[in-house]
């Protein structure tokens, strides 16, 4: 294992091929032992009871899909959120839930080619760079 010291706000590459066949890119949210809960109808997600500050997201948390909430996260496992929140498959669907740190491939530190934008449908080259 080359890392695995995973921490809020990490942006982490996994394969659970039971959920997804490609690797996915997510933002990790609670390690193990943190609860994590997500109000739909306001948007909000807490981890721990104290609501996160999350300027790196598209729009709040509006969409549930399947996984019970509040969730503890089992210890040696993350949870994991898109940015995207409303069009992302992450830890809400019951297929992929909390993830067993054996199952991410590795950290993501640089962005290189960013994705189109679904307004403009052109690439923002403002976002190349750095990742936190």
């Amino acid at each position: 294992i080359l890392y695995d010291d995973y921490q809020y706000g990490d942006i982490v590459v996994l394969r659970k091929e039971s959920f997804l066949a490609e690797p996915i890119v997510k933002r990790v949210i609670a390690t193990g032992g943190q609860t994590v809960d997500i109000d739909f109808e306001t948007g909000s997600v807490y981890v721990d009871g104290a609501e996160l500050d999350e300027p790196y997201i598209r729009e709040r948390t509006y969409t549930p899909e399947g996984v019970t909430f509040p969730l503890t996260v089992p210890e040696g496992g993350v949870f994991v959120l898109g940015d995207n929140r409303n069009d992302s498959k992450d830890s809400r669907h019951t297929e992929l839930g909390a993830v067993d740190t054996r199952k991410i491939l590795g950290k993501a530190v640089w962005l290189l080619i960013p994705g189109k934008t679904a307004e403009l449908d052109q690439r923002e080259l403002s976002r190349i760079g750095s990742l936190n």
